[in-house]
Formats: structure tokens, sequence, C-alpha cells
């Protein structure tokens, strides 16, 4: 009724007498509490393993396993917390502590079926917690999504069946590139790729530009009018994402290949497209002139696509288009 527990409601009916000089519970002589002497042989033992290499878990077991138990696992790692000179305590390597920076990847594509990206991306379902996962392989020169699944779960055995699939269907490409997702990473793949001789590249830790092509195809993806959000099982998953493949890589006008088809650049029919296309803008121009400061040029996808491509390279790649 009052909002307040009975044990505040009793000590604030019942104040606890002021001290003047309040002991930290820490240094309290209770009970339980392990003696100097106990804590002493302790902190000796850890820095004898400490000196030796070892952890404070390791001094633990190995006392215990002599039979002599000084106190808990938790205990000894108090009395490690509390030793001032840490200087022999030994620091196992990872990878926050590397100083090194992961040089980044650079790919040059000049035509399909030379660099493929591909990552994994959650489709939600109706369930707290709980996703499908969408797998995407995409030849980065094309934007053709050559690959693709929708399962519960990320598996390196189910991304090795999903590129063994696109292999047979599309061929080898030169090098694969991807995030460092641990499907991505995976032994399993790596031996796959490696057996095939095809290459294969990470983007760094913390770069969100590493993997552009996946990326942009997974918003493509998600930011269709029709894209439901919550899928309410796995079966309505892959129904849809795979009508979506099939629009994506017959239909889709991508902005990125001067509004070509995937299929289209892939497979190289867009030259045809394009001497419409610029039959129809210099008609057009022919006929009205005074709406333009300059004859107009129709564009056509880039000669060389890539991630992370020299100043260099970029210009070309603009000037061509």
């Amino acid at each position: 009724m009052i909002e307040l527990s009975r044990s505040t409601w009793h000590y604030r009916s019942n104040p606890r007498p002021p001290v003047s000089d309040p002991l930290p519970h820490k240094d309290r002589a209770y009970p339980s509490r392990i003696g100097e002497a106990d804590r002493a042989a302790i902190r000796d033992m850890i820095l004898a393993g400490w000196t030796a290499g070892t952890s404070v878990d390791h001094a633990f077991a190995a006392s215990w396993d002599e039979g002599v138990m000084l106190g808990s696992r938790r205990s000894w790692w108090r009395v490690a917390a509390a030793i001032e000179d840490q200087s022999t305590r030994p620091v196992a390597p990872t990878r926050s502590t590397s100083k090194t920076p992961r040089p980044a990847p650079v790919l040059k594509s000049t035509g399909p079926q030379q660099i493929w990206s591909w990552d994994i991306t959650d489709l939600r379902s109706p369930w707290r917690g709980v996703a499908f996962k969408a797998y995407s392989v995409l030849d980065i020169y094309s934007r053709k999504i050559v690959g693709w699944r929708v399962e519960e779960r990320e598996c390196d055995d189910l991304a090795v069946d999903m590129f063994e699939a696109a292999f047979a269907e599309h061929g080898l490409p030169a090098v694969v590139h991807a995030d460092s997702g641990p499907a991505m990473r995976s032994t399993v793949l790596k031996d796959l790729l490696a057996d095939l001789g095809v290459g294969q590249t990470h983007n760094r830790p913390r770069v969100s530009n590493d993997n552009p092509f996946s990326e942009s195809e997974f918003r493509t993806m998600k930011y269709r009018p029709n894209y439901p959000g919550i899928f309410d099982d796995l079966d309505t998953a892959r129904a849809w994402v795979g009508a979506y493949v099939s629009w994506y890589n017959q239909h889709h006008r991508h902005s990125g290949i001067a509004l070509f088809t995937p299929n289209a650049v892939h497979n190289g029919t867009w030259a045809q497209h394009w001497g419409q296309r610029d039959n129809a803008l210099q008609a057009y121009y022919d006929a009205h002139p005074e709406r333009f400061r300059r004859r107009p040029r129709t564009h056509s996808p880039s000669p060389v696509v890539g991630i992370n491509l020299s100043a260099e390279n970029n210009h070309d790649r603009l000037q061509a288009a």
C-alpha cells in the first residue's frame, strides 16, 4: 500500500545508531571469513602459479588435488584480485590485444563469375528471440543472386551445400568474399574453397563498408513494398524469398548497373537493351534539343567493380560509366 518493503519500514521505524568510523563489510570479522594465515597461503600458491605461467583455477585445482582446501574457488579469485603486484600474472593473447590491423580486402572484378560476395541476414518470426536465416550469394559484377537458402539457423554445413549447388549451376568464381561471421570463417567452407582453388577474403572487424554488395542486396529485399516483416514459419519465409530472388534477378532495374537487370548483365544481353535505349534517347534529343544543354549519353554498367579499389580505379570506372 505504501510502496515500501517490510525491511525498509523496519529500519526507518527502528534506525540503527550512527557509527563515527564505520568498518567496510569486507573488513569485518564475520564468522565465515577466511583467516589471514589461510589467505596468505592462498596468495603464495597463486603467485607461484603465476610465476609458472598458470592461472588461478590451475592453482586452486592443484591444491585441491593434493587434499588441501583453504577456501572456495571464488575466494581464491577474490584473493587474486586483492594482490597489489599483478606483474607476474600471465596474460592470455586475445584478438582485442592485437595491435596489428587486418589489411583491407581489395577486390577487382571486370566481368561476371570473378568475385562472389555472400552473407546471412535475419528474417523475423512471431516469436521473441527467434529468427529465420536467409543465406545469399551475389556476383558483385552483375549483382545476380547465384545462390540462396533459408534455414532455421546459421550452419557451415548448410553454407557448403549452398555453394556446391551454386558451383554446379554457375561454375567457379575466382574469389568468394564475406564478413567475419562464424559460418563465413568455418573450416568446412574454407576446405571446400581451397580444394576447388577458389580464393577467400573477409572484411575487417568493425568496418561497415567491406561487404557493401551483400548489404545492399539485403536492404533491397527488406525495403520491398510487399516485404512482410514477420514470417509465420520456415516454409512461408522460403516461399517469399524464392519469389523475391526470381524478381530480383529477372526484373529488378538495379541502379548500380545502369538500371539493367542482374540477369541481363550476367549473360551480356544488356548490350542489346543499351542500343535500344540509346536510339530512343538520341531520337528524343533530336526531336527536342531545347530540353537539353548538351547531347545526352546513355549510361552502361561499369566495366570495373570492386571492393576498396584505389582512387585511380574508381576514376576509370566513373569515366567508363
